[in-house]
């Protein structure tokens, strides 16, 4: 085996890529790089009953968005593929008679019929049936039967699966790179079948034939896959290859603590367990996903990174770069890590804050032009600047500052019962004049004209201020009022004022 570090993520294309997922490519990512290794994409698509169309595709536009994306994969051969399993169905075979070939697998002949009246037999007195070494002896196989009637069986094309041969009351030594040491006594492992009637390969034999012929040195996924593991090193053993190092990530739970997260949870709470949006093509039932709900990939990344891992100091936000550098695989926990959609705000809200404005400004552009609205792009970079420290999300901007685009129509009831007295409008005629003869309009001139005004009338500026953002606004909202007057425009300013004082 190479000494390079490779690793894979090996999804099975039959639907949308959970956030669990992207997890799991996301540590295999950070591990590879950490360690100038190369990071596999690898489909797992032996099941064919499960295929979903598109789904592939799905999970390669996943990755690239994450900003994670496969040195090798479907598309990208580095003399490893091909990557989908599907495309590799000649090769398992070969393996598979060379277990049987040197005592490590057998050909079984069992109907489903047959194995299903054992199944509740055994119930019937207490007992889980399981096809190992206690009852293998005794079923209609190629341990049992003579190499004749095995021949024969074979000659008539009766179906047959080829198990694997697991030794009898061994304690197997196994090490997890995040779990540590741990034995398991092979005596209550079942034989596994690791090729099917059909002609396809098990997950167990593709995976672990994959693994070796692609060179991978870690192996590195869900807690899901730990009960296979004693299989795996077994097969390792049996094929007499060197197996490569295993790490076990905790499981992602829901917001509560109890349970993993599913797709239904996010339903109904709210929040996507998708990083992009998911339309079944058979259901044509969608699910949201992060891109479309506007996260950044960032912050998506560096939520994700967290859950089920912390490096060891108090810093929280961490960009890729700064991620592979303090990626450390010993620093994954063992216990599954609690989903929390507010600390993704939060982490989303920070990188809009590094967000370049004119970015924003773009995106925010497209949002305006769904309304109906043109604004150009540096008028709108200015809005987004003013208003950006209180947005999580780009949409946000259509909340905060839609004044800043269309003159409100119809004013806050409560401010206006709050603000607006009798003597307002005489107030407001007088502010007219004074925005009238302000020549160089900018916020600060506009600003020095009208507290000059206001301390030579004695007015107080509660009763000048309030009703002056409530009629440019049409609430008591947003960012410093002169700010709002310059960006509008003069004639805008005095349109709104005049509006307002005929309004209310």
């Amino acid at each position: 085996m190479s000494q390079k570090v490779r690793v894979r993520f090996a999804p099975s294309p039959t639907g949308p890529l959970h956030i669990g997922g992207v997890r799991t490519a996301l540590y295999n990512y950070l591990f590879a790089k950490k360690h100038n290794g190369d990071f596999i994409l690898r489909i797992e698509d032996t099941d064919q009953n499960r295929f979903v169309e598109g789904a592939e595709q799905y999970i390669i536009d996943s990755l690239n968005w994450c900003g994670i994306p496969f040195n090798e994969g479907p598309g990208k051969d580095a003399g490893y593929g091909p990557y989908r399993q599907s495309e590799r169905a000649h090769l398992y075979e070969e393996y598979a008679r060379e277990l049987i070939d040197n005592g490590n697998a057998y050909y079984a002949f069992d109907t489903t019929e047959a194995l299903d009246n054992q199944r509740e037999e055994h119930e019937a007195q207490g007992k889980t049936f399981i096809y190992n070494w206690h009852n293998r002896q005794k079923l209609d196989n190629s341990l049992s039967l003579s190499k004749e009637e095995v021949d024969q069986k074979i000659e008539q094309n009766i179906p047959y699966v080829i198990r694997f041969k697991t030794p009898q009351a061994e304690t197997l030594q196994l090490i997890d790179e995040i779990r540590g040491n741990m034995e398991i006594d092979t005596s209550i492992l079942d034989d596994k079948v690791l090729f099917k009637s059909d002609g396809m390969p098990t997950y167990h034999l593709a995976n672990i034939v994959d693994d070796h012929l692609m060179e991978i040195t870690h192996v590195i996924r869900g807690e899901e896959w730990l009960p296979s593991m004693a299989l795996h090193i077994l097969l390792y053993r049996a094929f007499n290859w060197e197996a490569p190092k295993f790490a076990h990530l905790p499981l992602i739970l829901k917001p509560q603590g109890k349970g993993k997260l599913s797709k239904r949870d996010g339903d109904k709470m709210g929040f996507p367990v998708f990083p992009l949006e998911w339309k079944d093509p058979k259901t044509g039932e969608i699910s949201s996903g992060y891109r479309e709900e506007n996260y950044l990939p960032a912050a998506v990344v560096n939520m994700l990174s967290f859950l089920g891992w912390n490096p060891g100091t108090e810093q929280e936000f961490f960009k890729l770069e700064e991620l592979i550098e303090a990626f450390d695989i010993s620093r994954v926990h063992k216990s599954g890590a609690k989903f929390d959609p507010e600390k993704t705000r939060w982490f989303q809200q920070h990188y809009l804050q590094l967000e370049k404005d004119e970015n924003l400004a773009a995106q925010f552009l497209e949002i305006l032009e769904k309304k109906g609205i043109s604004s150009d792009l540096d008028y709108t970079t200015g809005i987004v600047g003013l208003l950006k420290e209180r947005a999580v999300f780009v949409d946000d901007f259509w909340e905060l500052g839609s004044y800043f685009f269309q003159a409100p129509e119809s004013f806050d009831d409560k401010a206006v019962k709050k603000v607006w007295k009798e003597d307002t409008a005489a107030i407001i005629e007088d502010l007219i004049k004074v925005i009238t003869q302000t020549e160089n309009y900018t916020a600060e001139n506009i600003q020095e004209n009208v507290k000059s005004w206001i301390t030579a009338g004695e007015l107080g500026f509660g009763k000048v201020m309030q009703p002056f953002r409530l009629s440019l606004v049409g609430a008591m909202q947003g960012p410093d009022v002169f700010e709002i007057a310059a960006r509008i425009g003069k004639n805008e300013t005095l349109r709104r004022l005049k509006y307002a004082i005929a309004s209310l």
